[in-house]
């Protein structure tokens, strides 16, 4: 059975019974603070099961794109090793939301894998809830009873609050679960071991590939449990084992989810998976394969969905994704050029119909995953150019902890590697120093983000809030819930939820509001407002002495003011760019705030000055017209589209949305906007930029912003005009003073060059012959540039040259080597590594040709020592 039908069925199966299929969320994360990514298929109806939402229906089905490389669940450096982790799998899951429970959620799941999928029963375990008496959570008889009439008893097996206790994180829902195992050894090794004894053992072919979780409690934050108002059902079924099980394979690699990637990439390196009895050269080759094959998937999707490989945050972990696939690459398959970037069409053939965001974005997938390989593959080969320094600096053959580390956290070199190449060249490092340094750093990172959180106070039941804000910047409001959280970063903080709040949350790439929460007696100042689980918290140092009191809720007017207009400006600017560049333009990001915008976009080349000046033309045109805005809060979303609405990948969009309109422009958006273009005054293009292959980035400002930044340049025209004493033409009296400036350069290295003449007599009488070598190392009173046209001009007098110069320009020592192509040849001379050693007296570096090198430094003293030592290499 296809790979595509197995899906396909399971979706018809729920369906069938009452459940409403939804299409997967973005496995990039937008509205969840508490994840980076979707890593679970309950992840993004997590609102539901809070209490905080209410579902479009109760029964929900659907396949859930997963990523687990970070926090909690992190699966990262098991993936190639074993056949069965990865990092981006899908998650096939049916939920309850206080409908349906134990009963029908275990019968449905026993009838689809054995009478719809024909699992042989006998080839299945399952397990329950043995129960924790310390938290007063009983055995789940009522599971275990539902099973024996499915199952024969001696394959239900007793699970402990490990492996069969979920929980949503350290509070909030969770339950006993009940898991599915299937065991597809041989005959034979299923007489030798029952394959009882080896579930939860990590067996590669006794494999959990379903569990049915019943939430029916609430983790405090004091650990204790709290029965649920409703129960609920959550289930997942991992789709990349099913599928293996299904087509009767021993690994998820040899089912048809991973042939097609598997088999290009042997075309593309020439290597070859072999499954079965790989010797240990080649199970290097095929960890590798496995590798490349998983990664570029979790890479493309996250692209695709709108996370680009950045420094920082979910960036930061897609960036690190992709480099383990192609270090893996680079040292065992021998791929020294960009290659993964040719996996993406097959992964949008192969996927495209499920998933039609891969094919919608394969062209910026490809650009961008082909221009990360290339800058990590030049990082590797600068990388092999710093542990050859190591090495030499290094006394003995262990090289220190610390040295290794230093090369993978500042210059992104893999440990594995450092340990492959050290181990070629005879040397070893010290391992346990540098899981110190690692160890520190992530001490560091964790006690940065750690943060404690109490319980929710809840003063009003129910869902009662909503969102005034698009009307109003203040209203009575009351508090329904608050609760207390205190990070290392921040401190002690409160988060304060309010039944009809004027202020904007977070989101949609504008920033939260800021203001008061202001009564007779007191204002509390609130310094963001943030969305998380369908809830707007506003952060504030403080509480109000009486929680239960009234408050006038007042969003600081001028920041939104200055928020809304960058906010209708992105919209102009998106129409702008979409109308000179070319429809293929599609936003990648944004960020909004009180004082500039930035705005990301799909494009191949970097915007020209004059396209430039066309769109801020575009934009202002479309202030001057004063169009009004048209809001539309609930529309259907196939409506809004088909009446020309963009939509933005990467969006998680529900059945009804909200559409603005500004004549011709019209995004789908939950941000909040100007009343007219005119209250933006005017639009100004700061700067563009490149992010990534195919992105550029594009910042500007409006009204106020504008005002200042033009008031700064009348007022820098005038400092120049004064310096210059005040000319009648400004302009004229600056190319004036260029040509003059040009011409005194000229004379200057005309000067230079005839001072280096008349040196070149006197260094040719200095050189001295040492072992058969014409020598000479000394400082010289010339420029970098002067110094090179002497080594040459001394390089024209003959052959066996070895010539070392030193120059020091306003502190900056300077060394230039120049070597004879003879002595290149003939004694293996050569000027980089050269000047790559004699840099470290002048705390720099650099290097070259053989036969010519430079290297700069920044401690003039140690000039005099590189000189000294020079005379070394040719002794």
């Amino acid at each position: 059975m296809k790979s595509q039908d197995i899906r396909k069925q399971f979706l018809q199966f729920f369906e069938e019974r009452g459940h409403l299929i939804v299409p997967s969320a973005p496995i990039v994360t937008k509205d969840d603070p508490t994840l980076m990514f979707n890593n679970s298929g309950m992840a993004q109806f997590k609102e539901f099961f809070l209490g905080n939402g209410t579902p479009k229906s109760k029964r929900i089905a659907d396949t859930q794109k997963c990523l687990r490389v970070s926090g909690k669940h992190n699966d990262l450096e098991d993936v190639g090793f074993d056949t069965y982790h990865h990092t981006m799998f899908e998650m096939l899951g049916n939920w309850s939301f206080g409908d349906y429970f134990k009963k029908e959620a275990i019968n449905w799941a026993w009838q689809l894998l054995t009478e719809v999928y024909k699992i042989p029963k006998d080839i299945l375990y399952v397990s329950v809830f043995e129960g924790n008496p310390e938290e007063n959570v009983p055995f789940d008889q009522e599971a275990w009873d539902i099973w024996k009439e499915l199952i024969d008893e001696d394959r239900i097996i007793l699970g402990n609050k490990k492996d069969n206790f979920w929980e949503m994180g350290d509070q909030g829902p969770c339950g006993p679960c009940s898991e599915i195992h299937v065991d597809i050894r041989s005959a034979e090794e299923k007489a030798l071991v029952s394959g009882k004894s080896l579930v939860n053992a990590d067996h590669p072919q006794v494999v959990e590939i379903w569990n049915n979780v019943f939430m029916e409690f609430n983790r405090k934050a004091d650990k204790s449990l709290e029965k649920l108002p409703a129960q609920h059902v959550d289930t997942g079924m991992g789709f990349e084992r099913l599928c293996m099980v299904l087509q009767g394979v021993q690994s998820n690699y040899d089912t048809d989810v991973f042939t097609p990637l598997i088999s290009k990439i042997e075309t593309l390196t020439g290597a070859t998976y072999t499954a079965k009895n790989a010797t240990p050269e080649q199970e290097k080759v095929n960890i590798a394969i496995r590798v490349v094959a998983d990664h570029v998937r979790a890479v493309a999707f996250a692209i695709a969905d709108g996370q680009l490989p950045s420094n920082g945050g979910a960036g930061y972990v897609i960036r690190r994704i992709l480099r383990r696939a192609i270090r893996y690459a680079f040292t065992f398959l021998n791929k020294k050029e960009p290659f993964i970037y040719e996996l993406v069409a097959v992964l949008a053939a192969q996927m495209g119909e499920f998933f039609p965001e891969i094919k919608a974005q394969q062209t910026l997938v490809t650009n961008v995953i082909r221009e990360e390989e290339a800058s990590f593959l030049r990082t590797l080969d600068q990388g092999l150019q710093l542990l050859d320094n190591v090495v030499a600096e290094t006394k003995g053959t262990e090289v220190s902890g610390a040295k290794a580390f230093e090369l993978y956290d500042t210059f992104g070199f893999p440990e594995d590697l450092t340990a492959l190449i050290l181990k070629e060249k005879g040397y070893t490092y010290d391992k346990p120093g540098f899981d110190a340094e690692l160890q520190k750093q992530k001490e560091r990172s964790r006690g940065a983000n750690e943060v404690a959180k109490d319980d929710w106070v809840t003063l009003v039941e129910g869902n009662t809030e909503s969102f005034v804000g698009y009307d109003q910047l203040e209203n009575e409001v009351k508090i329904t819930r608050y609760r207390k959280i205190d990070s290392k970063k921040d401190g002690v903080l409160y988060q304060i939820v309010l039944d009809a709040t004027p202020f904007y949350p977070e989101g949609g790439g504008q920033v939260g509001d800021k203001g008061v929460l202001q009564s007779a007696n007191e204002s509390i100042e609130v310094l963001d407002t943030k969305k998380e689980n369908n809830l707007i918290l506003h952060i504030t140092k403080s509480l109000p002495e009486n929680v239960n009191g009234s408050f006038i809720a007042k969003v600081n007017a001028t920041l939104r003011a200055e928020s809304q207009s960058n906010h209708t400006a992105t919209h102009l600017l998106h129409q702008a760019l979409r109308s000179i560049l070319g429809t293929h333009v599609e936003q990648k990001g944004s960020l909004v705030s009180p004082g500039y915008l930035r705005f990301d976009f799909s494009h191949f080349a970097k915007v020209s000055e004059t396209e430039l000046a066309e769109v801020e033309q575009f934009v202002n045109a479309r202030i001057q017209e004063h169009l009004p805005l048209v809001e539309r809060r609930s529309i259907p979303f196939n409506q809004a589209v088909e009446e020309g609405a963009m939509a933005l990948f990467g969006e998680k969009y529900g059945d009804n949305v909200r559409a603005i309109k500004f004549g011709d422009s019209m995004e789908l958006c939950g941000g909040t906007h100007v009343k007219n273009t005119a209250d933006i005054w005017y639009f100004k293009i700061i700067s563009e930029s490149a992010v990534a292959a195919g992105i550029r980035r594009i910042e500007a400002i409006t009204g106020t912003a504008v005002k200042d930044f033009f008031a700064s340049q009348e007022k820098a025209l005038d400092d120049i005009k004064a310096t210059l004493k005040n000319p009648q033409d400004t302009l004229k009296a600056v190319v004036s003073l260029q040509d003059e400036n040009a011409k005194l350069k000229k004379q200057v290295e005309a000067l230079l060059k005839e001072k280096a003449k008349n040196l070149k007599g006197e260094l040719a009488a200095e050189l001295q012959e040492v072992n058969g070598v014409k020598f000479l190392a000394k400082q010289v009173d010339l420029d970098p540039t002067g110094a090179k046209d002497l080594a040459y001009e001394l390089g024209n007098l003959g052959t066996n040259l070895f010539l070392v110069l030193a120059t020091v320009n306003e502190d900056k020592p300077m060394l230039t080597c120049y070597v004879s192509k003879e002595l290149v040849a003939e004694k293996g001379l050569n000027a980089g590594t050269v000047v790559r050693e004699l840099g470290k007296f002048i705390q720099g570096g650099g290097g070259g040709q053989p036969f010519f090198a430079t290297a700069g430094g920044k401690n003039p003293t140690g000039v005099a020592e590189a000189l000294a030592a020079a005379i070394n290499y040719i002794k």
